[in-house]
Parts: C-alpha cells; sequence; structure tokens
C-alpha cells in the first residue's frame, strides 16, 4: 500500500472533510492540494495585508476627498482573486523545490509530489496557469503597481531555500508575504508612503510571530533532515520572542496608522488584536502540534478584526 493509499487520496495535514472533496473530481484533487485550496488559511493569510493596505489607502484618501468606493471594492476582489492564484503558485513552487525534503518528513509525505500522484512536469504546467491567474490580475493595476508586484517575484523565489541556509526562513515568508501591505496602497496612489512602509514591516513581523508558532509543529522532523527555522531557533524561548513580534506588529500598525491619518475606530481594532495576540502566548504549548495548528489559524480572525476596523474607521 502507497503512502497516498493510506490517505484515500487526501493528504495528512489537512481537513478530510474540506469542500475540495466534495466538489471536485477525484482527478483534480491533486492540484488542489498543490495549490493548497484544501487549506485556506495560506490564501486568508496572505490576502490579509492587502486588505489592510486597500483599506488604509481608503482611508487617506477620504481625508483628502478622493476616496472612490468603486475602486476600493475592486482591489478588494482583485487582491481575493490574486492571494488564491498567487499562494497557490508559491506552494506548488515550494513543492518542487522541496520534493525530497517532503518524502522524509511524517507530515508532507502524504503531499501530490512525494506519494506520486502528480508528475514534477504537471506541477510546473500547474504553477504556470497559477502565475498566469496572477498575472492578469497584477495587470488591472497602475504601472507603479504593476512594476511593484513584479519586484516582489525575487523574494518569492528565494524563499523555499532560505531554510536551507538560515535560521530565520520565516523573515524571509514575511518579506514575501507581507508584500501585499505595499500593493493595495500603490494601487490607489501610484506611489509609496511612510503609512504603508510601516504596515509593511507590521506585517513582516506578524509572519515572523505566526509562523514560528506553526513551525513548532515539524522541529523534531526539521532537525532529522536538517530543515532551520525560528522555532528551533526560539525553542524554550518561543514566548519571549513572540512577545516581541507581535508588540513590534502592534507598534508599526500604531505608526500606520496615524500617518495615514485614520478614525479613533481602527485603534479598538488594534486593541482586540492586541488581546488575541496575548491570548495566543498565553495559552501556546510548543510541544502540542495540534494546538500550535489552531493558534496558527487564529492568526486569520486577527487579520479580519484589523481590516474590519479600518472599514468602520472608513465608513465613520
Amino acid at each position: 500500500m502507497t503512502n497516498a493509499d493510506n490517505f484515500s487520496g487526501r493528504v495528512a495535514d489537512a481537513p478530510s472533510d474540506n469542500w475540495v472533496y466534495r466538489a471536485l473530481p477525484r482527478a483534480a484533487w491533486p492540484y488542489a492540494q498543490l495549490a493548497r485550496w484544501d487549506r485556506p488559511i495560506g490564501w486568508q493569510l496572505l490576502m490579509w495585508p492587502c486588505f489592510w493596505s486597500a483599506a488604509l489607502a481608503a482611508n487617506a484618501a477620504g481625508n483628502t476627498g478622493r476616496l472612490s468606493l468603486g475602486l476600493f471594492l475592486f482591489h478588494l476582489v482583485l487582491f481575493f482573486i490574486g492571494a488564491v492564484a498567487m499562494r497557490g503558485a508559491g506552494c506548488t513552487y515550494n513543492d518542487l523545490v522541496d520534493h525530497d525534503i517532503d518524502m522524509e518528513v511524517a507530515r508532507t509525505r502524504s503531499r501530490p509530489l512525494p506519494s506520486g500522484r502528480v508528475s514534477r512536469f504537471e506541477a510546473k504546467v500547474f504553477l504556470g496557469l497559477q502565475a498566469l491567474a496572477g498575472l492578469l490580475v497584477l495587470l488591472q493595476f497602475n504601472g507603479f503597481a504593476i512594476g511593484l508586484g513584479i519586484l516582489s517575484l525575487a523574494v518569492v523565489a528565494i524563499y523555499p531555500f532560505a531554510k536551507r541556509f538560515t535560521d530565520w526562513p520565516q523573515f524571509f515568508l514575511g518579506l514575501a508575504f507581507s508584500w501585499g501591505a505595499l500593493m493595495g496602497w500603490a494601487g490607489v496612489f501610484g506611489s509609496l508612503s511612510w503609512a504603508v512602509l510601516w504596515l509593511y514591516l507590521a506585517a513582516i513581523a506578524w509572519t515572523i510571530g505566526y509562523d514560528t508558532i506553526y513551525a513548532h509543529q515539524d522541529k523534531e522532523d526539521d532537525e532529522l533532515v536538517g530543515v532551520r527555522s525560528t522555532a528551533r531557533l526560539f525553542g524554550e524561548n518561543t514566548k519571549a520572542w513572540l512577545i516581541g513580534l507581535y508588540g513590534l506588529t502592534l507598534l508599526f500598525l500604531i505608526f500606520a496608522f496615524a500617518a495615514a491619518g485614520v478614525g479613533f475606530v481602527a485603534y479598538l481594532g488594534l486593541l482586540v488584536a492586541a488581546l488575541m495576540f496575548a491570548w495566543q502566548v498565553l495559552i501556546l504549548d510548543i510541544d502540542n502540534a495540534e494546538q500550535c495548528l489552531k493558534l496558527f489559524k487564529s492568526n486569520s480572525r486577527v487579520g479580519a478584526i484589523l481590516f474590519l476596523g479600518l472599514v468602520l474607521s472608513l465608513a465613520l
């Protein structure tokens, strides 16, 4: 019996009752798994900095009487589609790069490539199609935003290799996953500003924090195969590091909000996010893989709360 048979075409670290397995034909499952459609948390965490940036820009534009509600809503739709497409492309690329490593790690051995349900050629074709969808989304923006989006590819290309040469691969993930924090503002103003640069730094610190929690699931396997991570680096000091990283996230968000001139309600969203961060740190058990996954996923709610605060600030 093959590893793929053990999971009936599913993967070990994804919910077996996901819509993918109810709505898609079985032949499409491996491609959905390559794109992580069965694990929406990835594209959600990629999407929230985009949404924050779009909402921050809308607040700033509203302060100068230049707000276009139609453009704001259009950008949200584009960022949603782009997040799903580029998260899928990034995961497919990552699986191609990590093919050999994934075969050695229990949690990833059932993925489409190491289990043999998809060939490398098929994965590369699928990667190209997803990248094309992302490009079509990018081309809907202004020239400055298009150029900025293309620059992000350099960071995306480096990230899968980071775990091989640094203890801080989560920093490189932060650089890539937080790029949307620049894009929303660029899509409105055709430039960058201190407000959005602070937002980008906040998103990087946030990403390092939540992905450190995620990486604690794999620390034993990572040590065996020589993969490096902040989870292994921080070890028993993880909670102290999270306090610092989440503290920087909140501080940089305050700077971003102040620079953009957002309303009081947005700061209430920050307060709620701070309480959610504190809860994560307080209950974290780095040796409980199931809890680490749940706490990691809870960061999507943090992203939603911050976005909601910015939207209410805009409305009021």
